[in-house]
């Protein structure tokens, strides 16, 4: 089984293929400088393996001056977030809490839990459901049995293990830095009835508090928006541009954006969602009616 994300691997995967091609080598001779077996490139370059930082530094060094500092850098932190939990994945090389779960969680899934903890900052337009990040225990529960009906309960008290740990990184040194727009309707749509939505109403507007949590509502007035199109993610992280992915969930899988025409399109509609939201203290304050009226 693979570890880390699997969009990780491949975009590594890509980046060193084109860089030994540039290079004039072939994949036994680049395996040859570095002392490997010609399968071991074919498999790093196909994202089928994850490969370590001392690694990189190897090929890159094979590679000669074909590789700046700038690019250097940006490989070897991808190599970090690409790699595997015994093999240097986010520099700590220790297991992962979600990897205890991997008979129960899609690779799909962990591969954003994984993006998700390694972020800096997450931006995201959601328009059905409170985010992962900020629900409580009930308001998980009650997604989580509309989402997968039929699930033994057992298995959704593990999901909802999950949803809840996932919401370490809030609160992490240094903490993950969120932006969230929600559509009004998040707000009024009554999942797991009246007592379980304002409690989260109530969740809501406490977590605005802290001050890695930026929350605005877009309201029902605003009418057609850029967001109809769909919930989005952008993940972000530090120093380093070029890392950023966006990630679009459709009902049976994922869909990871890197392009860097793709990171301009959904950053621009993010930032004109977000202008027409309403301010932070004017959602706080509509959450905090809703939450009263529930």
């Amino acid at each position: 089984m693979q570890h880390g994300p699997a969009v990780r691997r491949r975009k590594l995967g890509e980046e060193l293929r084109a860089l030994r091609d540039r290079s004039g080598l072939t994949s036994g001779e680049a395996a040859r400088i570095v002392g490997w077996h010609q399968s071991k490139i074919s498999r790093i370059e196909t994202g089928r393996s994850g490969v370590k930082p001392e690694d990189i530094r190897l090929l890159l060094d094979a590679y000669g001056d074909l590789v700046g500092p700038q690019q250097r850098a940006l490989l070897e932190a991808l190599s970090v977030s690409a790699a595997g939990p015994t093999s240097g994945g986010h520099g700590s090389g220790r297991r992962q809490w979600w990897h205890d779960y991997r008979g129960l969680l899609p690779q799909e899934y962990r591969d954003f839990i994984s993006l998700e903890a390694g972020a800096r900052s997450a931006r995201t337009v959601e328009l059905s459901v409170v985010p992962g990040l900020l629900q409580t225990p009930q308001y998980a529960r009650a997604v989580t049995r509309a989402a997968l009906g039929g699930l033994p309960e057992p298995k959704v008290d593990a999901l909802v293990d999950v949803r809840l740990a996932r919401q370490a990184v809030l609160r992490a040194d240094p903490p993950l830095e969120l932006s969230a727009v929600l559509d009004e309707a998040v707000l009024r749509r009554q999942i797991g009835g009246p007592g379980v939505m304002a409690e989260q109403l109530r969740h809501l507007a406490e977590i605005t508090e802290l001050p890695q949590v930026r929350l605005q509502v877009l309201p029902f007035s605003v009418g057609g928006h850029l967001g109809l199109t769909g919930p989005f993610v952008i993940f972000s992280f530090t120093n380093i541009a070029d890392l950023d992915v966006v990630v679009l969930d459709h009902l049976t899988s994922s869909l990871y954006l890197e392009r860097k025409e793709d990171l301009e399109a959904y950053g621009a509609a993010f930032r004109t969602i977000q202008a027409h939201a309403l301010t932070p203290q004017d959602s706080r304050e509509l959450i905090g009616t809703l939450a009263e009226d529930a």
